[in-house]
């Protein structure tokens, strides 16, 4: 196998959304040759983590890979075979949309962060449910979380998550509502209280009529106010939502604006996203007590920061950013710390 470093000086020559077309083509080529399989399965050997059982779900260990990098269930066959212990899809909308005009992802190489404005750019809930169910259909066993939102020129945003839901249920082993991307105008809106009230209840409501529970996460964003986050967390413990995820990208700059793209409009993630995520991190875990299944993503780029997410309470931990700089190698010492 190529040394990832190596290859990655070439991707980087390259604009991002190219380099992220051409390694995963490169991906699912190893994939259908049995080459990457085969190569996984030698570095994974005795890393196998005790499994933890939590939403009803049985997750062979506590790593996963967080929704954006494979929008459209594409490539879960390959990513499957890195060893991880769930795979996020999406963010999918109920109709395909191309999303923000390009250029819309910048790298900041010197803090291994990254910035984006996508849009939910993705190819419909129709695309995405057949692949997955190729997936299943090949034998593909790995846990799929699917990420849902709403299309940008929407009118009505419950109606959009209640169609996403219906549409994923059977497939997906959890459903993610995404109510925090800063690149779909008016989306964060949806986490003040009201809000969040109103649609949720409409989704827990869906959820008991539905012929098979499938658990549901609220992923929610790193720039809530201390107070403003205090409500949040109080409406997913009403709505009785199965779980969280801490957090999504941030609006804020610190430490990047002085760096080229670091001033571009989008959510910024990587190393810089670390602290404001494990500040949220630290009060979900703290007022939840529990009754909230939390899984940690923002910032995670070498394996002492997995282990520290969940020290502060994570039950799940998943990687994005960190994979661009560091390849799935960040996946396999990750599995030898946390085991």
């Amino acid at each position: 196998m190529i040394d990832y470093q190596l290859l990655r000086s070439y991707l980087f020559m390259m604009p991002p959304e190219v380099a992220h077309t051409l390694t995963f083509r490169g991906l699912d080529w190893l994939h259908a040759c049995g080459l990457l399989k085969s190569y996984c399965q030698r570095q994974l050997v005795d890393l196998q983590c005790k499994p933890k059982t939590l939403m009803g779900l049985r997750f062979p260990n506590p790593l996963g890979i967080a929704a954006g990098l494979d929008k459209n269930a594409d490539h879960i066959a390959a990513l499957a075979c890195l060893g991880v212990g769930f795979i996020e899809v999406g963010t999918i909308t109920p109709r395909a949309q191309l999303g923000n005009e390009r250029p819309r992802l910048f790298r900041l190489p010197a803090e291994q962060a990254v910035i984006n404005r996508m849009g939910f750019n993705n190819k419909g809930v129709d695309h995405l449910l057949m692949r997955l169910r190729q997936y299943r259909q090949q034998g593909g066993t790995a846990i799929i979380g699917v990420n849902i939102g709403k299309n940008k020129d929407s009118d009505d945003s419950i109606a959009d998550y209640q169609t996403g839901l219906q549409r994923v249920y059977l497939d997906a082993d959890y459903v993610v509502v995404n109510i925090s991307s800063p690149n779909t105008p008016g989306l964060r809106d949806l986490q003040n209280q009201d809000q969040l009230m109103h649609l949720l209840t409409a989704l827990k409501n869906q959820q008991q009529n539905l012929d098979k529970k499938v658990p549901l996460v609220v992923k929610i964003a790193p720039d809530l106010s201390e107070v403003a986050l205090e409500h949040l967390i109080t409406v997913l413990l009403r709505t009785e939502i199965e779980g969280v995820i801490a957090t999504n990208t941030t609006i804020t700059r610190e430490g990047v604006s002085h760096l080229r793209y670091g001033n571009e409009a989008g959510g910024l993630s990587g190393l810089p996203l670390r602290p404001l995520a494990d500040r949220v991190l630290k009060q979900v875990v703290e007022q939840a007590s529990g009754r909230l299944v939390v899984i940690a993503s923002g910032g995670v780029s070498s394996p002492e920061h997995a282990l520290h997410k969940l020290q502060l309470g994570a039950d799940l931990v998943q990687v994005y950013s960190g994979l661009i700089y560091q390849g799935p190698v960040l996946i396999w010492q990750t599995l030898k710390q946390l085991r």
